[in-house]
């Protein structure tokens, strides 16, 4: 059973921004003749790195909801220019709507277990849900209607 990571998406207000940012970052690697991978850099490691990248991915958490994931390719250890370790967590650059779930705040980043991850949006559901207004969507969601 993979095992997953969640992190706060700071700055970031929707799922739609994130998948902007992702594109963004994505166009300015192929530019530069870099290879097409998403690239996250956090201060701490992760200890179980086998079994997050068994299938593992990286939960989002923007504006107070669990709202998106990506799959987690490689998890990359390194020390920056000032000798303080850090950690890349290299993603595939597909970002998948989630089952909206809200998700008090935190710092860093902290394991989430498969059972208790949410399961993707369909297709046609995450654009439904994408279009609706936000206090709609999360008056929904709090009615157990989403």
């Amino acid at each position: 059973m993979p095992l997953h990571l969640i992190k706060l998406a700071v700055g970031c207000e929707s799922v739609k921004e994130l998948k902007g940012w992702v594109a963004e970052r994505m166009a300015t690697a192929k530019k530069k003749g870099l290879p097409l991978r998403h690239v996250h850099v956090t201060r701490m490691t992760p200890k179980r790195d086998g079994e997050i990248l068994a299938g593992g991915s990286l939960y989002w958490v923007i504006k107070g909801e669990i709202a998106a994931r990506e799959k987690i390719i490689a998890i990359e250890p390194f020390r920056d220019k000032d000798g303080i370790g850090r950690c890349r967590l290299v993603m595939q650059p597909k970002v998948f709507a989630v089952s909206p779930r809200p998700m008090r705040p935190f710092q860093g980043w902290r394991y989430l277990t498969e059972d208790a991850a949410p399961p993707d949006l369909t297709k046609s559901s995450a654009a439904s849900v994408a279009a609706m207004p936000e206090p709609m969507r999360r008056e929904l969601r709090d009615l157990g209607l989403l």
